[in-house]
């Protein structure tokens, strides 16, 4: 079974990067091969309307026609058992990035006749959402985890969500204007919480393939 990790975050190697391949660890341990995609390492663009996935007898029909560096990772995806979307929440939602990855992904499957969608494959799908919002207002945001899951859907498998909270955004916050932050307490939380979320994630990832 292969696992895919697409990470939506424009930082690489930082929160939602970490959690990302804290799950492909998770997947590797249940018996997956696992690869790793950075979307901001990608030139692509968002889904242009243009409709050739629907046009009739086109050979590529159900398929994204756009040609791109998301081209080969949209071709993977559909070999793939299971897919994990990783980003932070920008402004209430996914990075922009992110969103454009999944109108891609998800519209050229989707059926404007009177039958099922045109993927026939099944692959599991999670998404991992990170943010500097404290848990106890996570939930004003809960639209779109939800929304953004449910995209997931069109590749008739499982689907599900998790979140880190109260993430820790720079190495030295003396260089950045976050008067409202308390460093010290929020240095203790993530020192304790943190473990935890990255073992969330490995726990995900090894789920994943075991629900096949």
């Amino acid at each position: 079974m292969k696992v895919i990790a697409v990470n939506g975050s424009p930082r690489k190697g930082w929160n939602t990067a970490q959690m990302l391949k804290k799950a492909l660890e998770g997947a590797e341990s249940a018996g997956a091969e696992v690869k790793y995609y950075d979307l901001c390492d990608m030139k692509f663009t968002g889904c242009k309307g243009c409709c050739a996935c629907k046009l009739k007898g086109n050979p590529k029909f159900g398929k994204c026609n756009l040609r791109d560096d998301l081209t080969a990772l949209l071709e993977d995806i559909e070999t793939a058992g299971a897919l994990i979307v990783g980003s932070p929440m920008y402004v209430g939602n996914v990075t922009g990035m992110t969103r454009n990855f999944l109108e891609r992904l998800s519209f050229q499957y989707i059926s404007y006749d009177k039958t099922p969608g045109y993927f026939k494959g099944k692959v599991n799908g999670a998404f991992i959402f990170t943010m500097n919002c404290p848990e106890q207002f996570a939930d004003c945001q809960k639209a779109a985890y939800e929304n953004n899951t449910g995209l997931l859907r069109g590749l008739n498998g499982s689907t599900e969500y998790i979140m880190a909270n109260e993430t820790w955004q720079w190495d030295n916050y003396d260089l950045y204007a976050g008067g409202m932050f308390d460093v010290e307490a929020k240095a203790r939380y993530h020192e304790a919480v943190w473990p935890r979320e990255l073992k969330k994630a490995y726990d995900l990832g090894k789920r994943l393939v075991e629900a096949k």
